[in-house]
């Protein structure tokens, strides 16, 4: 905690609130100064005449004006203050933008009516910057004449601050990144290059959870990206469908007959049968609530860029884990589902995230990880002898489990989509065309049956441009000169050193 702190950090110093993660903190100095972090954590101080005052309200007004919004800590901060003290400076300034800002977003976070009369006539304002985070479509509040411009509703509401990495991230065109990739390559080339990524896409998926699909399960799950973008938003988000796909993609055995009604959480057994919590879902209480939140959210940004609506649809809906089963593979169909109904990827196509995510594993678990670990400090819970979690302090984490910062995650996002166009669909595009020319070479070496074409290949590639001695007796028609030439030309191909 800095010394001489403001806003926020005045108030988790006065209320005690210092299991809570801020990312703007601020303090008095001699100076005006900045310094952002690699996440675009800000620290920031400020000359001694920005000093808003000496009560919560005054820190809560210098926090809109100059902190990042935070609804879970406003959240909390809120129900430690008094009402009639907030409702008494309220009625002393009703115009004021930052009390009626104020008032909106008191009533917006408790579900507490203040008791002041209908405003005076003035002119609307926004509730938050579109400049300084991602908005959604306004609803007008005649109550405070507010332009209710958040990104969701009291159920369910993301922050995504436009920090300068998620700046540089919605400057990208991922559709013409996408379009380009079709035009670099011959038509036949790419047709089959899209439908080889549609296997790879489900093999990677289950891959992260450390799965091996059987052909049945990579059958049902490639059926299921191909209908990305093809329901209606509210009818894709509903119980009823998500529980469907969630059948169609785990073991009969685990199949969900809706969102879930117990406690679940994330861990690893400890070879004394302990358990190590990685994440605490949110108690099943607030599941239904938090889903119909999801929906209404993605719904209200249908004008926001892809990457983020892709964002919140989907690591929202991981961070809920509606089902016991299944959460992580439907995530990244999500992710799948609103590039295409967003126009960013064309029908019949995919590109294949989770193939990216895996070959940069560490890089996605900090995505997830960014919001499970400030969960765990907070929440309290315990484990009977079968293992089985109750949280002891929901009302406590209702506010981070419904207000959930996603801005580290949709740069994560945006960094993963543009990895995924531009390295790793033009390697496999790539490699499909040095395949056929090395195809094409071994036969003019030898005419050969394509099977037996195809296994040379892969040999060598798995073997990184050598033919090794332990698989001559799979070929003794062929002679040494044959098998020296058939490598030579696929180390020439492939690039690799001779």
């Amino acid at each position: 905690m800095p010394e001489n702190p403001l806003g926020y950090a005045w108030l988790k110093d006065h209320f005690k609130l210092g299991e809570y993660h801020l990312t703007h903190t601020s303090s008095v100095g001699t100076r005006l100064r900045k310094e952002i972090d690699e996440n675009g954590n800000v620290t920031e101080t400020y000359p001694p005449h920005y000093i808003p005052g000496i009560n919560p309200l005054d820190h809560v007004e210098f926090a809109l004006k100059y902190d990042d919004l935070n609804l879970d800590f406003l959240k909390t901060v809120f129900t430690r203050m008094n009402l009639e003290e907030i409702t008494e400076s309220i009625n002393k300034k009703p115009k004021a933008a930052y009390h009626r800002r104020i008032g909106f977003l008191y009533e917006f976070l408790t579900g507490i009516e203040i008791p002041v009369p209908n405003q005076p006539k003035t002119n609307y304002i926004n509730l938050i910057d579109e400049e300084k985070y991602v908005t959604g479509k306004i609803i007008k509040n005649r109550r405070w004449l507010i332009n209710d411009n958040l990104p969701g509703t009291p159920d369910f509401c993301p922050v995504i601050r436009k920090t300068i990495h998620l700046q540089n991230i919605l400057k990208e065109d991922f559709k013409k990144l996408v379009e380009k990739v079709a035009h670099s390559f011959p038509p036949d080339i790419f047709h089959r290059a899209v439908n080889y990524l549609y296997t790879k896409e489900t093999r990677s998926s289950y891959q992260i959870e450390k799965e091996k699909p059987t052909p049945e399960h990579v059958g049902r799950f490639v059926r299921l990206l191909e209908k990305a973008g093809e329901q209606p938003l509210r009818e894709l988000l509903s119980e009823a469908q998500l529980t469907t796909l969630q059948n169609e993609i785990v073991d009969p055995r685990y199949a969900a007959a809706g969102f879930r009604h117990f406690q679940n959480y994330i861990g690893q057994t400890t070879l004394n049968y302990k358990q190590i919590v990685h994440y605490v879902c949110p108690p099943p209480q607030f599941v239904n609530s938090l889903m119909n939140g999801l929906l209404t959210s993605v719904e209200k940004m249908e004008e926001s860029p892809a990457v983020i609506r892709a964002t919140v649809a989907a690591f929202a809906f991981v961070f809920i884990h509606p089902f016991e089963d299944g959460n992580g593979r439907l995530h990244r169909f999500l992710i799948h589902d609103m590039l295409t109904r967003c126009g960013v990827v064309p029908k019949g196509m995919i590109i294949p995230v989770s193939a990216h995510m895996v070959n940069h594993i560490k890089e996605y678990d900090t995505a997830l990880e960014s919001y499970s670990k400030p969960l765990l400090i907070r929440v309290r819970y315990e484990m009977d002898e079968e293992q089985k979690m109750m949280v002891n302090n929901p009302a406590e984490v209702e506010g981070y489990l419904r207000y959930q910062d996603l801005t580290i995650q949709s740069v994560y996002l945006g960094r993963t989509i543009k990895g995924t166009i531009e390295e790793d669909i033009y390697r496999e595009m790539e490699f499909l065309m040095n395949y056929d020319e090395v195809k094409s070479a071994i036969r003019n070496i030898v005419d050969m049956p394509d099977k037996k074409i195809d296994l040379i290949i892969k040999i060598i590639h798995q073997n990184k441009g050598m033919f090794p001695n332990r698989r001559r007796n799979q070929f003794e028609e062929l002679s040494n000169d044959e098998i020296s030439k058939m490598q030579n030309a696929f180390r020439e191909i492939f690039n690799i050193p001779l």
